[in-house]
């Protein structure tokens, strides 16, 4: 069994919805980052960078996971499923998940920073980051122009970058004439799996159509972006 503590976020979403696709057993925890509790001495135990996502795999000797795109490696390993058997499948799928991991998800984390959380809003940097999530949007493009999926079978490199790219809107990212990326969005959102990994922990309704709820979010989310 998987002991799941996550939040729902993209980082999160990308673990739940690899639990989901490869149908493994779990258990979730929510973790309330708003409240801090991803601070806590039992959970830092589990993740000692107190972020989330986190897993314990109890069949294993209960042993903590941390690091979504790290987690993602070691179900797909644990499953058989989602990442090539062979060296050169296996780098070629490595390279896209490291893609995300260090361009996709922290360009456009900081693009939601200063976009939507900081105080006060500094347009060059503002800029700065949509326009790299942008330019890795047209890296992504081109690949999927060439390959039905990023590393030619899907796996967890295209969980991992849809996670965060299908929340373009909120990090005020266009994605105007980007046509292979559309059409790959497109075929994510229609894997039944998936979206019923974007449920977890709990779902949450778009708050791009609610801004009551859009400004109640950002208030709230103020208060994490220094710790």
């Amino acid at each position: 069994m998987i002991e799941f503590y996550t939040a729902p976020t993209p980082n999160g979403h990308k673990v739940s919805c690899t639990l989901e696709e490869l149908g493994l057993e779990y258990n979730t925890h929510l973790v309330n980052i708003m409240a801090g509790d991803q601070k806590n001495p039992d959970y830092l135990k589990i993740c000692p960078n107190g972020r989330i996502p986190a897993i314990v795999d109890t069949e294993a000797g209960n042993f903590p996971i941390f690091e979504s795109g790290a987690i993602m490696l070691y179900l797909a390993e644990k499953s058989g499923k989602l990442l090539p058997a062979d060296a050169k499948g296996r780098s070629l799928v490595t390279q896209w998940l490291m893609f995300q991991m260090s361009g996709i998800g922290p360009m456009m984390g900081q693009a939601n920073v200063f976009y939507r959380y900081f105080p006060e809003k500094i347009q060059p940097v503002i800029d700065r980051y949509q326009n790299e999530s942008r330019r890795l949007f047209e890296v992504l493009d081109a690949r999927l122009g060439e390959s039905e999926w990023l590393a030619d079978d899907y796996s967890i490199a295209d969980i991992a970058n849809w996670c965060w790219v299908r929340t373009y809107k909120w990090s005020g990212v266009s994605r105007e004439g980007l046509d292979n990326l559309d059409r790959w969005l497109k075929a994510m959102k229609e894997k039944p799996s998936l979206q019923k990994g974007l449920e977890v922990p709990i779902p949450l309704d778009s708050l791009l159509d609610n801004k009551e709820a859009a400004d109640e979010f950002v208030k709230n989310a103020r208060t994490t972006v220094a710790t």
